[in-house]
């Protein structure tokens, strides 16, 4: 007893302690443990006699998802049961790098006869927990925050079955649907059943009945979503809904990039899902940019990931053939071009992002590096949320936390894109007509011939291509790079090799040009290519584009 009272004078010297207790394990009653909660972990240590039999571990409450309250199956048994979920960083093993992992702590309360004391005092340390780990989420949280999610809240998680390797569906239901429950949202799954469907759905839909929208595929259902949702009567207020990824398909690189912003080291697969999952969970929202994107004759689109001419566009059309190989699509689409090198003849010309907004002597391009540099005025204040328990400000669909699908009737033929008739959305107040010239103030590239024209928001292209390392959802700026005519095979092929870690602005090729800019036209000459916007193939012409500096909201780290 001495010593454990030791323990807690020394806890209490170093953190706060809120609560206090001595439990058995759910799955073992011969272990007791003590349990300690304070203001920034769980602390867990099993008694024993014999010094050596003793172990202790302090969990951290910013790995927190959630934790719950909750009588056994056994009517005869009076004991109440406590379970907290943790998602923290682990060291990968075999690796250097590190990924998160689940961890549960579960307990049984038995100090009382009263079933209904025993679930109360299970109850106050739920509540309890849930409340520090939101205060110690907002603590880490960085200066773009603008909210966080209540709890508890409801989500609408959309799916596209047929993303990536068609394995979707399988990643929800072994990994996604526990998350999501064991951090207490509700949530009701919508399978998606044809081209268009998310689309139809955001520019029709009640959006008072969720919190969020999270999307569950690659990046192109997200297209659809935020194009539906600019779509709307109500797009100023629809656009604030909280947009949340997680990586379901072959490129998902809206996924990749949220995990880099929050710290993470590079990771694929069900490491990016949990990892995406995790930061899900927390519910910290940050603003976002989108960008507006003018076509010779198609309605308006609003993108959230990329605009593409040239090699890249081509490989990521191209490997819609290799699909079923997932990521790797990428990488056997770059090898294939690179055997029959382009040129495109083009004029491209952009707005450079102004002093004021930078800090670097120049506005022009600059070859080679990059700024990283964010501009300033992007910070808001975070406002305080309600409670972790408190009500959700919606009224539940419905109360159930498992698979509650949606399915809709298909419909009798799939609209094109331009079917519904241009959204409404932001004005654009940096770009011209197509037809008239540009301002004095934009640049002009001194180039006419290019083997590609990329311009990205975000941070990655795929899973494993880091394309702009200095980018952030929320900079308000566009990252353009485009790649001279001239470049060798080889020379191309070690720029997207340093690509996977970023390092292609350091490479010192002197075909690579970068600059950040507000706003960029680009007029092909050559009769035929393909351009792209987020990875979707859009009519082909002259295009120019307009950034709309945090617009949207994004659930991230």
């Amino acid at each position: 007893m001495d010593e454990r009272r030791r323990d807690l004078e020394r806890f209490s010297s170093t953190s706060w302690v809120t609560l206090y207790g001595e439990f058995t394990l759910t799955g073992n009653r011969k272990v007791r443990c003590s349990v300690i909660l304070t203001e920034r972990d769980l602390v867990v240590q099993r008694l024993s006699a014999a010094p050596v039999g003793r172990s202790k571990t302090a969990l951290s409450l910013k790995d927190c998802v959630g934790c719950r309250a909750y009588r056994g199956q056994e009517p005869a048994d009076p004991a109440a049961y406590l379970s907290v979920y943790f998602y923290p960083l682990r060291r990968r093993w075999m690796s250097s790098g590190v990924s998160r992992q689940r961890v549960e702590q579960s307990f049984r309360l038995a100090a009382l006869q009263d079933p209904r004391s025993n679930l109360d005092e299970a109850e106050k340390w739920a509540r309890a927990v849930r409340e520090r780990a939101a205060r110690q989420q907002r603590l880490h949280g960085d200066g773009a925050l603008v909210s966080q999610l209540s709890r508890p809240c409801q989500m609408m998680l959309l799916v596209n079955p047929q993303s990536g390797k068609g394995q979707a569906l399988s990643l929800y239901n072994n990994h996604v649907q526990k998350m999501l429950n064991e951090a207490g949202i509700v949530h009701t799954l919508v399978i998606t059943e044809h081209q268009n469907h998310a689309r139809e759905m955001v520019r029709e839909a009640d959006l008072s009945q969720w919190d969020a929208l999270v999307i569950m595929s690659g990046d192109g259902l997200l297209f659809e979503v935020i194009n539906g949702l600019l779509e709307r009567s109500d797009w100023e207020d629809a656009i604030r809904t909280p947009l949340g990824i997680l990586p379901g398909g072959s490129g998902n690189a809206l996924a990749a990039s949220i995990h880099h912003y929050s710290g993470g080291s590079a990771a694929s697969g069900e490491e990016l899902l949990l990892s995406c999952g995790f930061l899900l969970c927390r519910g910290l929202v940050s603003r976002m940019d989108v960008v507006s994107v003018q076509l010779p004759s198609s309605p308006r689109l609003f993108s959230f990931l990329s605009l593409a001419w040239g090699f890249v566009a081509d490989v990521d059309v191209e490997s819609e053939k290799y699909r079923r190989v997932g990521a790797a699509r990428f990488t056997v689409g770059t090898l294939v071009r690179l055997a029959s090198l382009r040129v495109y003849k083009g004029r491209l010309a952009y707005l450079p992002v102004a002093a004021g907004d930078d800090d670097d002597d120049d506005d022009g391009p600059r070859r080679g590096r990059e700024s990283t540099r964010r501009p300033n005025g992007q910070a808001a204040p975070v406002p305080s949320p309600p409670p972790a328990d408190s009500p959700c400000r919606h009224s539940l669909h419905n109360s159930c936390h498992s698979n509650n699908s949606l399915r809709a009737r298909r419909a009798a033929s799939t609209p094109s894109r331009s079917a519904a008739g241009p959204p409404a959305g932001p004005p654009d107040s940096l770009l011209p007509p197509l037809d008239r010239p540009l301002p004095p103030d934009w640049v002009v590239a001194p180039e006419e011939d290019f083997v590609l024209v990329l311009a990205m928001y975000q941070s990655h292209l795929a899973e494993d291509l880091l394309a702009a390392p200095g980018a952030a959802s929320d900079d308000g700026a566009i990252h353009l790079f485009y790649v001279r005519a001239g470049i060798s095979r080889a020379a191309l092929l070690r720029l997207f090799l340093a690509m996977e870690k970023g390092a292609h602005l350091a490479a010192g090729c002197q075909h690579l040009v970068h600059s950040r800019v507000r706003a960029l036209r680009l007029e092909p000459h050559s009769a035929k290519g393909v351009i792209t916007v987020d990875g979707e193939v859009v009519e082909y012409g002259a295009v120019q584009a307009e950034v709309h500096g945090g617009l949207s909201r994004l659930i991230s780290g």
